[in-house]
């Protein structure tokens, strides 16, 4: 039998919990602040009010370098999103929950399976789910496979978008993660849906994988063209 936590091991905990809930806290006032003041351009919006008009819900899917933009304009809707295990995804998930989002704990090295089931049950409740396809660790730009698994398991359409900011921060993360400057126009460009079938192979699975990976890169240019537009 194991030895039982010793009480460094608790104070440890604790101290993480405390700092997670204390950068969650900033970090939802911090982004709350930033997207009150920016401006948006939409295009394609329509795709994603007839998925929810005729009983499906759509399944959510863009890169992991837009999601402070993506998460402030689709709060309050109750999108469920997959946030990773680690220290990292606790506080994350901690901002996102104060936006209205539902979290799913797991990632692609763990508890993934089981993050996706949540999913697939959180969609038979009738909730929008969401994915940045190339995360939690990438590589950036290449969609994974979980977005197009769960249209397989549930029926529901996958609903590609892409924003873009006029003005700009970029990080030097693996993402190159865009953060908007306050009072940035930022443009939504929401593509078609599409849906895969519930019997599809490991080959239709990885076309349907590559269809997204091709979608969302030729929304970018259009999301580009629409900030340039008046």
């Amino acid at each position: 039998m194991a030895a039982p936590p010793t009480p460094s091991h608790w104070r440890d905990s604790a101290l993480k919990r405390l700092q997670a809930r204390l950068i969650a806290m900033a970090g939802y006032r911090l982004i709350a602040a930033l997207g009150a003041t920016l401006r948006w351009k939409v295009e394609g919006l329509e795709h994603f009010e007839s998925t929810g008009a005729d009983g499906r819900q759509p399944i959510m899917a863009f890169w992991h370098g837009r999601i402070l933009p993506a998460t402030y304009y689709f709060r309050r809707r109750g999108i469920v999103v997959i946030t990773s295990e680690n220290f990292d995804g606790e506080w994350i998930a901690g901002i996102i929950e104060r936006f209205g989002f539902g979290t799913s704990r797991g990632s692609s090295s763990r508890g993934g399976v089981r993050a996706l089931l949540q999913l697939k049950r959180d969609m038979a409740a009738g909730r929008p789910a969401g994915f940045t396809v190339d995360g939690p660790r990438g590589p950036a730009r290449v969609a994974q496979s979980g977005a197009v698994w769960l249209s397989k398991a549930t029926g529901n359409p996958v609903l590609p978008f892409h924003l873009e900011a006029d003005r700009h921060w970029t990080l030097r993360s693996w993402d190159r993660t865009q953060i908007p400057k306050p009072f940035a126009t930022v443009s939504l460009v929401i593509g078609p849906p599409f849906v895969v079938a519930d019997d599809a192979d490991e080959a239709m699975i990885e076309a349907a994988r590559l269809r997204l990976e091709e979608s969302l890169r030729a929304l970018e240019p259009r999301a580009v063209a629409l900030l340039q537009s008046r």
